[in-house]
């Protein structure tokens, strides 16, 4: 567990890669808290991997740079959770193909629908800011800690 007080941006924290995030590595605890499972393609980071390059992952919530091959980092699990964030609001994953070939060009154009709009534009918003194409425009993990109903729902569960 994490102190209140500690920053992800701690250069002491070594940075996890989960490559592998998706609905059905998201279990709920008795007490109905979200907790991530299965670590099989998991990387850690240190300070001189600064990008992974092994191509693993579920394709419906690879990122641009996964499903292309290219190297990447912590941000791609951004993507994913925001991929799985909107497909709890959606009920459907934000890009759809018959073909892996479909899907990849898919999440390379990276296109995708509104959440429904029972939800917030601030929600949309924070969906879009993890789904962004660019990984140097995703959202980084500290972005996501400055939205106030983010740090609210994290500082609650300290």
């Amino acid at each position: 567990m994490r102190n209140s007080d500690t920053r992800c941006s701690d250069e002491s924290m070594q940075k996890i890669l989960h490559r592998d995030l998706k609905p059905g590595n998201i279990f709920l605890d008795s007490k109905r808290d979200a907790k991530v499972g299965d670590f099989g393609l998991a990387r850690i980071m240190n300070q001189d991997s600064v990008f992974a390059q092994t191509h693993v992952g579920t394709p419906y919530y690879m990122s641009p740079e996964q499903i292309s091959e290219q190297n990447y980092n912590e941000k791609s699990d951004i993507w994913s959770l925001g991929c799985i964030i909107y497909e709890l609001c959606s009920l459907r994953p934000p890009f759809t193909a018959n073909s892996y070939v479909s899907l990849a060009a898919a999440i390379n154009q990276g296109d995708f629908a509104r959440i429904p709009s029972v939800y917030s534009d601030e929600l949309n918003k924070v969906i879009r800011k993890m789904i962004t194409k660019d990984p140097a425009q995703r959202a980084s993990i500290d972005e996501l800690h400055g939205y106030p109903r983010i740090a609210n729902i994290l500082s609650a569960s300290n």
